[in-house]
């Protein structure tokens, strides 16, 4: 089991950058990935964006492309969220897959962290 604690979630205004960490307890495979998913008061959790480990490849969900980086640094991933707006505002999950084939499924993944609050005040 990996367990994933987050942080970095807080209160900015809408315009602002925020930077959210997941660090893992472990890692392990060869074609894993982490991702963050998000969810808003009310809504469905949704896919933000994924790093696969081995090649450092990442992908974005429509709304956050060219907003949003993800990275990764030893066991660590990183969201760097810039021109935040106040649809950004959710809950924001990282999570870990050994193969994350699918990885728009939240259910791809088997490891979640706890959530970390982002509000974007407009």
């Amino acid at each position: 089991q990996v367990q994933l604690v987050e942080s970095g979630g807080r209160l900015v205004q809408a315009g602002g950058s925020l930077r959210l960490s997941c660090t893992a307890s472990r890692l392990y495979g060869s074609s894993y990935g982490m991702a963050w998913f998000r969810q808003p008061p009310g809504k469905e959790r949704e896919f933000v964006a994924i790093i696969i480990w081995s090649n450092r490849n990442s992908y974005y969900a429509d709304s956050v492309k060219g907003r949003f980086i993800i990275s990764r640094d030893k066991n660590t991933v990183y969201l760097q969220m810039n021109n935040l707006k106040p649809d950004d505002a959710a809950v924001y999950y990282c999570a870990w897959a050994e193969y994350p084939g699918h990885f728009y499924d939240p259910g791809t993944f088997g490891s979640w962290g706890q959530g970390t609050q982002v509000t974007v005040s407009s």
